[in-house]
């Protein structure tokens, strides 16, 4: 795999950050509060990726469309109660990326949150001067809709046959797998290495600072 790839996108909750937990505690409040079903935390766990309105019809398809704003705005409010910085982090990350950046990678995210929360979030965490590019659920089509790695291939101007995705759930590889690129899976996130592996990525890490190593 060694000069392989000139971008990596990366996915941003459950692979660059551990958030995964707070996301789940977040959308069974949202339920309770608002007389949903409360699903389990795997249930919960496999929404993560997806936009949050198609996460809310996903896990509520029963609830009316007042009812989906409630539990959005919930959701929503109680998310971003909790203060994040540096520390959210998974451990190296950020020393990861500004390795990256120094080999000459060019570093991108594509992520399920909306743009205004994923821009507080980046430079919350001190890394938002890395990334050359960025596409979020509210400026594209959600995952696993390949159109936000084609945007940001487009935009800068990189080859899908030099260009690598890295996420944590399902819907991040079967994104690559929908645009034509190659994947690597980190198992700190959303889903299992067993769940991942189906989806046919390079390899299966722990976690994304093992990525320097094979790339």
């Amino acid at each position: 795999m060694k000069n392989r790839f000139d971008l990596i996108i990366f996915d941003w909750d459950g692979t660059l950050v551990d958030s995964i937990d707070w996301i789940v505690r977040c959308i069974q409040d949202a339920a309770a509060e608002h007389g949903c079903p409360v699903p389990d935390a795997q249930a919960a766990r496999d929404i993560i990726g997806l936009s949050l309105e198609n996460a809310i019809l996903t896990l509520f398809p029963r609830a009316d469309s007042d009812t989906r704003g409630k539990l959005a705005a919930h959701y929503g409010q109680q998310f971003f109660s909790r203060q994040i910085g540096p520390d959210d982090l998974f451990p190296g990350v950020r020393d990861m990326l500004l390795q990256f950046k120094q080999r000459g990678f060019r570093l991108a995210v594509a992520t399920g949150k909306k743009s205004a929360g994923l821009t507080k979030a980046m430079r919350a965490t001190g890394v938002a001067d890395v990334f050359c590019a960025t596409r979020a659920s509210d400026q594209t089509a959600s995952k696993p809709d390949p159109l936000m790695v084609e945007e940001i291939m487009a935009e800068l101007a990189v080859d899908r046959r030099r260009t690598l995705m890295v996420g944590d759930s399902t819907h991040d590889l079967q994104m690559a797998l929908n645009a034509r690129v190659a994947s690597v899976a980190v198992t700190c996130g959303a889903h299992s290495a067993d769940t991942l592996k189906q989806y046919r990525p390079l390899r299966c890490l722990a976690y994304p600072t093992e990525l320097p190593s094979i790339i």
